[in-house]
């Protein structure tokens, strides 16, 4: 069985995320969605709370997992889930030179583990967790943008 893990702090998911984690289930037998503590990004949401989200929106989807994981090298964690595979999403030109940087990191330490890069349809090329908070907070309209779970989550959370 083809595994790849697609790590990120999701808070929140979006359907961004979403549209890369639907297009890798096409390309492998299952998609690890590992969430990341990232205390250091101080994020809205709990580990826990983010979690539930994702678990929530991919409940009917048998090709989807969602894990956890605290501070951990994203290639320890591919192989406690026996990935083949990275996936990371890019946006922009701008995301490039970062990802090419932990991907050449990564295949340093795992030479065994793929880095895979897709990109979100073009509609949703722009949209990032942080924008999505920031317009929900200042009362913006974000249904086109998050899951309707993930939506009332954030108003809840932000007070909206």
């Amino acid at each position: 069985m083809k595994v790849a893990i697609y790590p990120g702090s999701f808070d929140p998911i979006t359907y961004g995320h979403m549209d890369i984690i639907d297009r890798a289930c096409g390309l492998f037998d299952k998609i690890v969605v590992a969430i990341a503590k990232s205390e250091l990004k101080n994020p809205l949401f709990t580990l826990e709370d983010r979690i539930k989200l994702a678990k929530n929106i991919y409940k009917e989807n048998p090709k989807v997992e969602v894990v956890g994981f605290p501070r951990q090298l994203t290639v320890d964690v591919a192989k406690e889930q026996n990935a083949c595979a990275i996936i990371r999403g890019l946006r922009a030109v701008s995301d490039f030179e970062y990802e090419f940087q932990l991907a050449t990191m990564n295949r340093s330490l795992a030479p065994d583990i793929e880095s895979i890069f897709l990109t979100p349809k073009e509609s949703l090329i722009y949209v990032s967790s942080s924008l999505i908070k920031e317009i929900c907070d200042l009362k913006g309209d974000i249904t086109k943008f998050v899951h309707p779970s993930v939506e009332q989550a954030l108003k809840a959370k932000l007070g909206s």
